[in-house]
């Protein structure tokens, strides 16, 4: 019989962590995996209607990164409606994010960076970043390429759309800070986030292209930057666990637009 806690047990560890089971039992027979970015109400119900009673979500169930955020939201009918219904479907969720993030290579960068097609361009690979040596492109055109890969309906960027790009930084998440993002700027000519703070980094890149400089910051949204992680991640499992069947669960785009 395979358990829940066996499935865990193959999964990076991290102290300390905020990862762990949300709800569930470690001592449970696994019936199915699903994987997904984030756990949104579509997500468990979906899981549950393919057979799995795992899911492993990368970011927080309850809208707070720190599992002690839950407790402020006890009262709250969205956050009771979910956590019921959890119950309902007798659905196990595992919170894995810092055991992904502190694989080596960062297993959350290496999956985008695979995605993208970019394995032999990276240059290095840090503990919060990748630094790739790309073939020469313009802004423009890595937009596009953006775009088609990951299948995102907008991008969001500042540069000059023409300018060329070959030393690109790649910072997923919520990494794209002024804190991290303005230092590699130094290196590289664009940087390709997940989010970040509007006012710190991009407001650097408009200030630099201001006064002659070639820079340029692309903001991916924090799901699509880090989706493909966890898409690398059953990929993984798959190999793990050949008699389970392993799901990977997409989520809807976040944001409307006009």
């Amino acid at each position: 019989m395979l358990r829940i806690q066996d499935v865990l047990d193959r999964l990076t560890a991290a102290q300390p962590t905020v990862d762990g089971l949300v709800c569930g039992k470690p001592e449970t027979q696994v019936r199915g995996i699903a994987v997904t970015f984030m756990a949104t109400q579509a997500a468990i119900e979906q899981a549950a209607s393919l057979g799995a009673n795992l899911l492993i979500s990368h970011e927080g169930v309850f809208y707070s990164h720190r599992p002690d955020g839950n407790k402020l939201l006890e009262e709250d009918p969205v956050a009771r409606h979910k956590l019921q219904r959890l119950k309902e479907l007798d659905l196990a969720i595992y919170r894995y994010h810092d055991g992904i993030h502190r694989e080596t290579p960062d297993g959350i960068t290496a999956g985008l960076i695979e995605e993208l097609g970019w394995q032999d361009a990276v240059g290095e690979y840090r503990p919060a970043s990748a630094v790739l040596d790309l073939p020469a492109a313009t802004l423009k055109d890595l937009v596009s390429l953006l775009k088609r890969k990951l299948n995102l309906p907008f991008i969001r960027f500042t540069g000059n759309p023409d300018m060329g790009c070959r030393k690109v930084g790649v910072l997923v998440g919520y990494r794209g800070g002024g804190e991290l993002a303005i230092p590699l700027l130094g290196e590289v000519d664009l940087i390709i986030a997940g989010e970040g703070p509007e006012w710190e980094a991009p407001e650097y890149v408009r200030d630099a292209v201001y006064q002659g400089r070639e820079k340029a910051m692309i903001f991916l949204g924090h799901g699509p930057s880090e989706a493909p992680g966890m898409r690398r991640l059953a990929g993984k499992l798959r190999v793990a666990f050949p008699t389970l069947p392993v799901h990977v669960i997409e989520n809807e785009t976040l944001f409307q637009w006009r």
